[in-house]
């Protein structure tokens, strides 16, 4: 059984910071690379057509891993230590960086997507231990400040990421290996980092293998129906990645056919959006004031569907237009923070990893879906305006069901500041 941490287990903070030092390196390097060879696919680009099929391929090569490896990621993470499974896939990155650099330095197109691949699997197997062990590590009262800080770090090493990789891909003549070379020191600093997290003991150290994802991932979703926060949360938090994916494919539309931006100024725009959810989180977890704060979900959600009425409105203007994304962010921060506070904190010890697995895969799910909804909105004729607009109904309805089990939640949140922290 995995001791729970208190305030007074010492060690924790160096861990933490460790944790959240790795996890942003994480972020970034997978960000950097994938857009580092995004952009170069689409220099190599002919058409439009084109350009949308690397854009395309290259998604469908990262997120295809999360559905069939997410399942054997949260089996790791409950056979082993989470530590361990960490430090083990820490060091693949680096290998997977060196393979980038050699795909890279021969300008092969198939192998530079073979590196994306494998980053994509290196990230679903990693994914699980990574959430899975904040509660292991993070005594209860830190539980959604550690969220708030992790998903914060997370979205500044997307953004920075995206960044570092359009200009890698823009800017570096000597030769795309070097590019490589700096993602591979980089996985070298991240591995490093990884060694200091805290070890913790294997919550479930004779679990049998499960080869199977589709039966295992049915008997976690038995196991997460016998709780109804669990249950919720789950879907919540399906439903938070499926209303992101959206609105992250519906701006990049509506950038370029209303607003008339380039590349650049799209990715500034989606910037914006990213950092509101950074701090939005960061804010959630600072605001919980040691507690896993249910009030924050349907508050969030109804910031999240406020924020799209001024996204669909005709001839807005571009300032009004990002204050909307950064607030949308902001509410989709203190949205998603309890959400994965519950997800970590109610599963048993030895069953954390394989939760984290199953939320892993399912918000992928939530990712794919949304590409459909968008093309059968698409074909219905919805404006690009009115599909931020669906967005918002959508993410007002999952903060509404995620939160169906805490109906004084948001009553006990206007109470907040009149509460001593725990």
């Amino acid at each position: 059984m995995t001791e729970i941490p208190s305030a007074s287990t010492p060690g924790w903070k160096r861990g933490f910071w460790s944790l959240m030092v790795t996890q942003c390196q994480n972020a970034f390097s997978d960000n950097a690379l994938k857009f580092l060879i995004i952009g170069l696919a689409l220099g190599r680009a002919n058409s439009e057509s084109e350009r949308n099929t690397v854009v395309a391929v290259a998604g469908l090569l990262y997120a295809g891993p999360f559905l069939l490896l997410s399942m054997f990621g949260g089996w790791l993470a409950d056979r082993f230590s989470k530590a361990s499974v960490m430090h083990g896939v820490k060091l693949a990155e680096v290998g997977i960086m060196l393979f980038a650099t050699l795909a890279l330095g021969l300008e092969i197109a198939s192998l530079q997507y073979a590196a994306v691949l494998l980053m994509g699997c290196h990230s679903a197997i990693f994914g699980p231990s990574k959430y899975g062990i904040l509660p292991e590590m993070l005594p209860l009262e830190k539980l959604s400040w550690g969220n708030g800080l992790l998903e914060l770090l997370t979205f500044s090493g997307v953004i920075l990421g995206m960044m570092a990789g359009g200009f890698l891909a823009e800017y570096v003549h000597v030769g795309q290996y070097v590019s490589g070379l700096i993602l591979a020191a980089l996985a070298v600093g991240g591995w490093w980092a990884s060694l200091h997290i805290t070890r913790v003991k294997a919550a479930s150290p004779d679990c049998p293998v499960r080869y199977n994802p589709i039966t295992d991932l049915s008997t976690q979703l038995r196991l997460l129906h016998s709780d109804n926060d669990l249950w919720r949360a789950n879907w919540g938090n399906v439903g938070f990645w499926f209303v992101a994916a959206l609105v992250q494919q519906n701006l990049v539309i509506y950038s370029e056919s209303v607003l008339r931006l380039d590349r650049f100024q799209n990715t500034l725009l989606l910037s914006a959006l990213l950092i509101g959810i950074g701090i939005g989180s960061a804010a959630a977890g600072f605001l919980s004031r040691g507690r896993i704060e249910y009030g924050f979900v349907p508050f969030g959600a109804l910031g999240m569907a406020l924020s799209t009425i001024p996204l669909g409105i005709d001839k807005i203007g571009i300032e009004g237009f990002t204050v909307s994304l950064v607030t949308l962010g902001l509410s989709a921060g203190l949205f998603i923070v309890p959400i994965s506070a519950v997800l970590q904190h109610k599963p048993a010890p030895e069953s954390k990893g394989a939760v984290q697995g199953a939320a892993n895969l399912l918000s992928f799910v939530g990712i794919f879906a949304a590409s459909g909804i968008q093309f059968v909105l698409n074909k219905i004729h919805l404006s690009s305006g009115q599909v931020f607009w669906f967005c918002g109904v959508a993410a007002l309805f999952t903060g509404i069901y995620a939160a169906a089990t805490r109906r004084g939640a948001l009553k006990n949140l206007l109470q907040l500041f009149d509460r001593e922290p725990s």
